[in-house]
Order: structure tokens, then sequence, then C-alpha cells
């Protein structure tokens, strides 16, 4: 069944409150990824820089000229060296061109005559370790060089090199990884968030509901005597001897629509919450005579009571009966109806065609689209929902010899 445009307007809004909640937390996410991914790389790059520093000013200060010889016998023995990715030292002549001079590594994996000339050059201009990328290898290297000073001139610089990119490598894998789980985050956030919107929903849904629910029972209930009145009121309104009749009968009838109306309204209360059902002892029998009485089509209803006495609501249990004996009535296919009262028992049977098994049990389900031919709508399940408060039950059954029975239990009183 379609829903209502109200219902289809809070289903909207579920979606639009999911969709608004997985954007939040998508930028929220984003936001703290942009800044994680930041952090990560200028860490990174700072380990790296700091590494071949630190090796290349240790190294430097081992170096020494000796009477205008440079000593690299320090080299053998230091862990600097030895641990050292990439390692240089290069020399240049006053004046004259940068050479390398020492390399346990491989002349390919050093930068080339131009890369020396630049590096030799601020390390003259700066006289400090100084920080230089080139290309070696096809790759870019992340290069340290520290002066080694031959009295007031600076005679040598030693470079200590690292290939950044397995360090680029493991900051690639946390890029991903921080995609992936901020994907995750975002589809579990949206999941949650259609969750936590459903559930706080769901007293407007059952608002709604129950405000369908009243409005359908409403008209069921007041549709019969308000048609009843009509009639009474055009037939009084033709005969001025049949007016005084006609008036007692329409007065009968608002009365009688009176009640369903502080019913209806009984109802309504106290499936919102706002009221208690107040029970009170009755005459389980007389009430349910004085109920029949009222139908405007009671002459082929037959009425057997035993004096029974329970605790219910006047109002509510006179509905129940009402419904089920017009649903005998309607559905009876125009056969006598017989109503008996016996001890915590109102049974109403018809000799109709009866309900097939599959669907006694559906016909107490609620409807707002009215009644089909096997008797679904609002009539029967109010007897249900009348029952359940009372701590009672309504079944319906096949009656002996054809027809169906249909059955309000009530707890009966019993005196202390």
């Amino acid at each position: 069944m379609r829903p209502s445009p109200a219902v289809a307007r809070l289903y909207r809004v579920r979606w639009a409150t999911t969709l608004l909640f997985a954007a939040t937390t998508a930028l929220c996410l984003l936001v703290l990824s942009v800044l994680a991914v930041r952090t990560d790389a200028r860490s990174r790059t700072n380990d790296l820089d700091n590494d071949v520093s630190r090796r290349a000013d240790g190294l430097a200060r081992t170096l020494y000229y000796d009477a205008g010889v440079l000593n690299l016998n320090a080299l053998a023995e230091d862990d600097l060296a030895l641990s050292a990715e990439r390692l240089a030292v290069i020399q240049a002549p006053a004046p004259g061109r940068p050479r390398i001079r020492h390399s346990p590594t491989a002349r390919a994996a050093l930068p080339d005559q131009a890369g020396l000339d630049d590096i030799w050059k601020q390390v003259e201009h700066d006289q400090e370790t100084v920080f230089v990328a080139t290309e070696a290898d096809g790759r870019e290297i992340q290069w340290a060089a520290s002066p080694v000073w031959d009295g007031d001139r600076i005679g040598a610089a030693v470079l200590v090199g690292a290939d950044p990119a397995q360090s680029q490598a493991a900051h690639n894998r946390l890029v991903r990884r921080l995609t992936l789980g901020c994907a995750a985050l975002v589809l579990a956030a949206a999941a949650i968030g259609h969750l936590l919107s459903g559930r706080a929903m769901r007293p407007a849904l059952r608002g709604l509901e129950q405000q369908e629910q009243f409005l359908a029972e409403a008209a069921h209930e007041l549709r019969t005597p308000l048609a009843t009145l009509r009639l009474v009121v055009e037939s009084g309104s033709t005969s001025a001897t049949r007016a005084p009749a006609a008036l007692d009968e329409a007065v009968r009838l608002i009365d009688r629509l009176g009640r369903l109306v502080t019913g209806l309204l009984a109802r309504a209360r106290v499936e919102a919450g706002t009221q208690k059902i107040e029970l009170t002892l009755l005459r389980l029998d007389q009430l349910t005579e004085q109920t029949v009485e009222e139908l405007p089509d009671s002459t082929g209803v037959t009425v057997t009571t035993e004096p029974t006495i329970v605790n219910g609501d006047p109002e509510l249990l006179a509905q129940a009966v009402r419904n089920l004996v017009e649903n005998a009535l309607r559905h009876g296919g125009g056969t006598p109806v017989d109503v008996s009262v016996t001890p915590g028992r109102i049974a109403v049977r018809d000799h109709g065609p009866g309900v097939p098994a599959e669907d006694r049990k559906r016909v107490f389900e609620r409807s707002v689209t009215g009644s089909d031919s096997k008797g679904t709508g609002t009539g029967l399940a109010i007897v249900r929902w009348v029952a359940e408060l009372h701590n009672g039950t309504a079944r319906l059954s096949p009656a002996s010899g054809g027809g169906l029975l249909a059955e309000l239990l009530l707890p009966p009183h019993t005196s202390s």
C-alpha cells in the first residue's frame, strides 16, 4: 500500500537527515585526513633530513686536514659511514671544480658533475650543512652536504644521501588506508544516522498511524447512525403525523452519536497515552441488550443473556458489541444473528458463508482502506483492541451447523 503524503514526507526527511549526517561526517573526516596526511608528509621529510644531516655532520667532524692533505681514515670504522645508504666525500682544489675523493657508493648513484657543482656552491655560500635534491639512478635523492675545513677555507664536503621513495611509499600506504577508512566510516555513519533517524521518527509515524486509524474508526462508527438520522429526519419532514415519532427517534440517535463521539475521543486519548482506561463494575448482559436495542436494524437479532458482571469501560465495550453485531449483520448474508452473553463471554453467531481459516486472524488487523468482502477494516480491529485493553481476547471460529461465531472473551469479575 502506498504511504500517505505525510508519511512520505517523513521518509524524505529521514533520508535527508541520513545524507546530512553522512555529509557532515565526511567533511569532518576529510579535514582530519588532510591534516593527518600533511603532518605525516612533513614528519617523514623532517626525519629524512635529520637523518642525513646527522650523518653528514658527524662524519665531517671526523675528517681533518694534515699539512694540506685530507685524512679519510676515520671513514673505514665509523658506524655512521658504514650504515649510510649513499656516501661520498668531494674535494675541490682552489680554484677548480669539485671531484669525488672517496665514495663506497656506485658512481651512478651519486650526483653528476653539474649536481656536484651546485652542491659545492651552496656549501661555500652557506658555510654550513645544506640540503639538496638531485637526480640519481632515475630517482630523486635527498642529500645533506657538510663542509670540512682546511684552515680558513672549505677544502671538502661530506655528502650523505637517502632515497625518499621508501618513506613516500609508506606515506602513500597511509593515504590509501585513510581513504578506505574514511569511506568505511562515512558508510557506517550513514547507516547509524539512518537507524537513529528512523528510531527518532517512530513516535511521529506512530502518531500519524494512530491519527489515520482514529479517522477511519470515527468514520466507521458514525457512518451508520448519521445515515439513519438523515432517513428519520427526512421521514418526519414529509409527514406531519410522523413528525413526533421521527423527532423522538432523532433525539435517540443524537444521544447515541454523543456516546459514540465520547467513546471515540476516549479511545484516541487512551491510544495517545494521555488518558488511562477507567474500569468500573458493570452488567455485561444489560450493556449488550441496550447496545443491540439501539441498532437501527436489530429486528433479525436474538439476544440471550445471563447475569454477568465484569470490570470494564462501558463505552468501549458497547462499541465492541456494536461492531460484532454490525459485522454479523453486514456479512451474514441477511441471515438471523444470535447474541449470547455468559460469564466472561459475548458470542455473536450468524448463518452466513463464514470466513476462511487463513483469514480469521487477518480480519482483526487494522486497515484504513475500508472493508472488503471478508470483513476486514476497522470494526473487528476495534473489537480486538478493546478486548486487549480489558485483558481479554477476540476470536473467530466456524459455528456449529454453518456460519461464523465471533467471541469477545473477558475475565469475569470475582467477588473478594
